[in-house]
């Protein structure tokens, strides 16, 4: 019965007379992709075909309930390595889209960023800068932003110098079955509300899951995120983020790390090879002026997750002397000692506490072991997105 109501509903979301367009590789494939995304009609798919597309200018779509389609990640790449302009690989503005099975390399900006475009699908689709990790890479490489129902599904990005899949000012969120490796951020959820974050690696980025909110953005309140089942192993990439961006101060070796959000789960997941550690639980530490913003961590809830080795260089100062004080090692699990009474729970692995009050200074840090034991949260339901949404991603 369900199955026929999400064909039912695929079908009337569909108009007519939906026509397939193809667009082969060759000397003029820029001006028939970029055509052929401005002609399209609600409906229709443009097929990509295999090859390598040489492309020297972004690619933009702004038609509604339109599919775009390759021949496969390893079989169908647009190439930007000769983008003449500093912006995205592909900018998409429209509602009901399905981006799936091709490559984009080596965008000058981001690598694909849709804005304000609600219901949309990235599936099977690899995002990378080929130079290896370097500050003049893009900055996101999956990018959806300001949109309700968004699925992010079995998609590789590698090399973002802030993150690699990345969801910003979002309602209603799935991230599953995906990679991110090489980039600052592997994947970074901030300022949005009702994600899950599942299924997925995240390893040799410089952090691997990065939950949080920021101050001064037209959204805020973010939270309501469960991160579970995922494999976040080996963030040991320095830190490659152009100065004065805020994923700048992320450590290198930082597995997990929850920042001024509100009622999120982090359990059932490996983490494993974190220098710094496991899991990180932080306030946001810069000035701000953003009267609505709370910059504390609330109700967050560790527990259930398989703990390996962390914390055996952590990049803090006077790391040398806390692995002394510990053993050789720190607990696999630090915070910074802000938001005591905000519903924070470590039920799986030793706490240290930094000691620091929200917005202090490092050198005010005086680190200790603590307990973290709030009441266990009941979790949520798993995010539901509209049935046309999973039919596409099949």
């Amino acid at each position: 019965m369900k199955t026929a109501f999400a064909l039912l509903a695929l079908t009337l979301a569909v108009p007519a007379g939906a026509r397939t367009i193809t667009v082969a590789t060759g000397a003029d494939a820029q001006e028939k992709l970029q055509e052929a995304l401005l002609d399209a009609k609600p409906g229709d798919t443009v097929q990509i075909a295999a090859g390598r597309f040489e492309l020297t200018d972004g690619l933009s779509l702004d038609v509604d309930h339109v599919t775009v389609r390759g021949a496969g990640q390893g079989r169908t790449v647009l190439s930007f390595r000769n983008q003449q302009g500093a912006g995205e690989g592909l900018l998409v503005t429209s509602d009901d889209v399905v981006l799936r099975d091709f490559a984009v390399e080596d965008a000058k900006g981001d690598g694909i960023k849709s804005k304000a475009a609600n219901r949309i699908v990235y599936r099977a689709l690899t995002v990378r800068w080929t130079g290896g990790p370097k500050a003049t890479n893009g900055a996101y490489g999956i990018y959806p932003v300001e949109s309700r129902d968004v699925l992010i599904d079995g998609v590789t990005v590698e090399g973002a110098s802030d993150a690699g899949i990345y969801v910003g000012q979002c309602e209603n969120i799935v991230v599953r079955d995906s990679t991110a490796r090489m980039n600052v951020a592997g994947i970074e959820i901030e300022n949005s509300r009702h994600a899950d974050v599942h299924g997925n690696l995240a390893t040799h980025n410089t952090g691997g899951i990065l939950i949080f909110d920021l101050p001064n953005l037209p959204r805020g309140n973010g939270g309501d995120v469960r991160v579970f089942a995922n494999r976040v192993i080996d963030n040991d990439t320095p830190n490659f983020a152009p100065p004065g961006n805020i994923v700048a101060s992320v450590r290198r070796g930082t597995g997990v790390l929850v920042m001024a959000n509100d009622t999120v789960w982090v359990r059932g997941n490996t983490l494993s090879g974190n220098a710094t550690a496991n899991v990180m639980i932080v306030s946001y530490r810069n000035s701000f002026t953003d009267t609505k913003y709370n910059p504390f961590p609330r109700h967050v809830q560790v527990s259930g997750n398989t703990h390996g080795r962390s914390g055996f260089e952590p990049q803090l100062p006077g790391g040398p002397q806390l692995l002394a004080a510990f053993g050789g090692t720190l607990p696999a699990v630090l915070w910074d000692g802000a938001g005591a009474d905000l519903g924070l729970r470590v039920a799986d692995a030793k706490v240290l506490s930094l000691g620091m009050a929200q917005g202090a200074a490092e050198s005010t840090a005086r680190p200790v072991p603590a307990t973290l034991d709030a009441p266990a949260m009941p979790e949520r339901a798993a995010v539901v997105l509209p049935p046309a949404m999973e039919l596409a991603a099949k």
